[in-house]
C-alpha cells in the first residue's frame, strides 16, 4: 500500500514538473524516487514520453522506450499514442506511420485514439482518400467510432474542400442516433463558412438552437464572420444583437472581427464606436486585435495613433508579428513617406522578420509615386522574390512605358519557376507593339507559350 501511494505521489510530482516544462526537475524527481526505493510504472514513463515528444522532440520521447524495456516495464499504447500524437503534430506522417506499425509488430492493439490520430494527421496533410481508409480500419477492428472520431472526419472533409460530404455524414449519422454534441456543431458551421456556405450555416445553427445545446461564444463569431465575409452585413450586426442579449462575453476576436467588417465598408464611425465598446470592456488585447486597430487607423491615414498602439503593444509585453510592421509599411506609403516605410522595413530585416509582403508593398507604391529606379534597386537587393513581386514591378516599369525592362523581367519571372497573370503578359505584349518593338513582342509570345508547356 504504502509503495503504491509512493509510486502515485511520483506520478504526481512528474507530471505536474512535465506540464510546467520543467523535464530536468522531472528526471532529478525520478533519479530521486528511484534511489528511494520508489519505483516507477507505465504511468511514470508514459508522462514523460508526451512531455518530450510535447516539448522536446520524437527522438527524445522515443529514447524514454528503451529506458523503460530496460526498467523491465513494457510499453503499452499509450506509450505509442503518444509518440504518433508528436510526430502527427511536426506533421511527420512517414514516422506516424512506422510507429503504428511498429507497436502492431509488438503485439500491442492500437485503439481508437490510435486511429483518430493517425486520421486527423491524414487529414490535416491532404490526403482525405487515406484518412477515410483509416476510418473503414476502425470499423472492420470492432471498435466504435466516438464522437471525436466523427467531429475529425467531418472537420477533416470540410478543411479538404468537401464540405457538402460532411454535411451529409452529419446527416446520415443524425438519422443513425448519433447525437452530435456543441463541438460537431463549431466543427461542421466553421467549415461550411469557410466553404461561404452561410444558408447552410444558418441552417445549421438554427438547429443547434432547438436541439438543446446553447451556441457559444465561438458559433456565433464564426457565422457572424461569415456573414461579414458574403458581404450580409446586417445579417452579421443581427448576430452580433444577439450575442449581446444573450450576455455572452464577447472576446478580442469577436470585437476585431466587427471592427474589420466595418472599415473594410468604410463605416469608420460605427468601427471607432465599437473601438471604445471594446476598450471600456477591459478585454485585454491580444496581437490580433492591435493589428486590427493598427490597421484601422493606416486606412484613415492616422499614422501617429498606429505607431502609438505599436508603442503600446511592446509596452504591454507582446511581440509584434510582419502583419504589424508590414500594415505599419504600407500606412507610411499610403501617407507618401517613402522614406519612413524604408526605414521601417530596414527595421523589420534587423528583427528577422519574413518582410516579403512589407517589400512588395514599398515596391508597388514607389512605382505609383515614380520613383521606378528606386524600385528596380529595391528589387535587385531582395533575397526571396515572389510571383507578385515580378507581377508588381512589371506593371510599374509598363505604367513608366519602359516595356522592354518589363520584358526582360517578365522573362525572369518565367524562368524563375513563377506563373505569370495574362494581364501582366497582355500589358507588356501591347506595350512592345506600341512603340514599334514588334519582334521583341514576337520573341516574347513564344517564350511565354515555352514556359506554359509541360517539361
Amino acid at each position: 500500500m504504502v509503495s503504491w501511494l509512493s509510486t502515485r505521489l511520483l506520478n504526481i510530482s512528474i507530471a505536474s514538473m512535465c506540464k510546467a516544462q520543467q523535464l530536468v526537475k522531472a528526471e532529478v524527481a525520478l533519479i530521486d524516487g528511484i534511489r528511494l526505493g520508489v519505483l516507477p510504472d507505465v504511468v511514470t514513463y508514459n508522462t514523460l514520453i508526451d512531455a518530450y515528444c510535447r516539448f522536446i522532440s520524437i527522438d527524445d520521447g522515443y529514447s524514454v522506450l528503451h529506458r523503460m524495456r530496460e526498467a523491465g516495464i513494457k510499453p503499452d499504447v499509450i506509450s505509442y499514442n503518444s509518440l504518433i500524437a508528436g510526430a502527427a503534430r511536426k506533421c511527420l506522417l512517414s514516422r506516424s506511420l512506422d510507429l503504428f506499425e511498429e507497436m502492431i509488430q509488438m503485439g500491442i492493439h492500437p485503439d481508437l485514439r490510435s486511429y483518430n490520430i493517425l486520421m486527423d494527421c491524414l487529414f490535416k496533410l491532404g490526403k482525405p482518400d487515406e484518412a477515410n481508409r483509416v476510418f473503414r480500419d476502425i470499423i472492420l477492428s470492432d471498435l466504435h467510432p466516438s464522437k471525436a472520431t466523427f467531429n475529425i472526419l467531418i472537420d477533416g472533409l470540410c478543411k479538404n474542400g468537401y464540405a457538402s460530404n460532411a454535411l451529409m455524414l452529419f446527416r446520415n449519422l443524425r438519422h443513425r442516433g448519433f447525437v452530435p454534441n456543441i463541438v460537431t456543431y463549431n466543427v461542421l458551421i466553421n467549415g461550411l463558412c469557410k466553404a461561404r456556405r452561410l444558408v447552410a450555416a444558418s441552417k445549421i445553427l438554427k438547429e443547434l438552437e432547438i436541439s438543446g445545446h446553447e451556441p457559444n461564444a465561438i458559433t456565433y463569431t464564426t457565422v457572424m464572420k461569415c456573414c461579414f465575409r458574403c458581404k450580409k452585413l446586417e445579417r452579421g450586426f443581427e448576430i452580433l444583437s444577439e450575442m449581446r442579449s444573450k450576455g455572452y462575453t464577447f472576446d478580442g476576436f469577436a470585437y476585431c472581427t466587427v471592427i474589420a467588417a466595418l472599415v473594410k465598408t468604410g463605416r469608420i464611425e460605427e468601427a471607432d464606436y465599437i473601438i471604445h465598446q471594446m476598450q471600456r470592456s477591459g478585454i485585454v488585447s491580444d496581437v490580433v486585435s492591435y493589428n486590427t486597430l493598427i490597421n484601422h487607423y493606416c486606412k484613415q491615414g492616422r499614422l501617429d495613433d498606429a505607431l502609438n498602439l505599436l508603442d503600446e503593444l511592446e509596452e504591454a509585453g507582446l511581440e509584434c508579428d510582419q502583419y504589424t510592421h508590414t500594415v505599419i509599411v504600407n500606412g507610411l506609403c499610403k501617407a507618401g513617406n517613402i522614406d519612413g516605410a524604408q526605414q521601417h522595413l530596414n527595421y523589420m530585416n534587423a528583427l528577422g522578420f519574413n518582410n516579403l509582403v512589407a517589400f512588395n508593398c514599398l515596391i508597388d507604391n514607389l512605382g505609383k509615386a515614380g520613383q521606378i529606379d528606386r524600385a528596380m534597386k529595391l528589387f535587385k537587393s531582395m533575397e526571396f522574390k515572389d510571383a507578385f513581386t515580378y507581377t508588381i514591378l512589371v506593371h510599374n516599369l509598363c505604367r513608366a512605358r519602359r516595356f522592354l525592362c518589363a520584358s526582360k523581367l517578365l522573362v525572369s519571372c518565367l524562368k524563375s519557376g513563377f506563373r505569370t497573370l495574362k494581364a501582366t503578359e497582355r500589358a507588356v505584349l501591347g506595350g512592345l507593339r506600341g512603340i514599334g518593338y514588334t519582334n521583341e513582342a514576337r520573341k516574347l509570345r513564344s517564350k511565354i507559350q515555352s514556359a506554359r508547356l509541360p517539361h
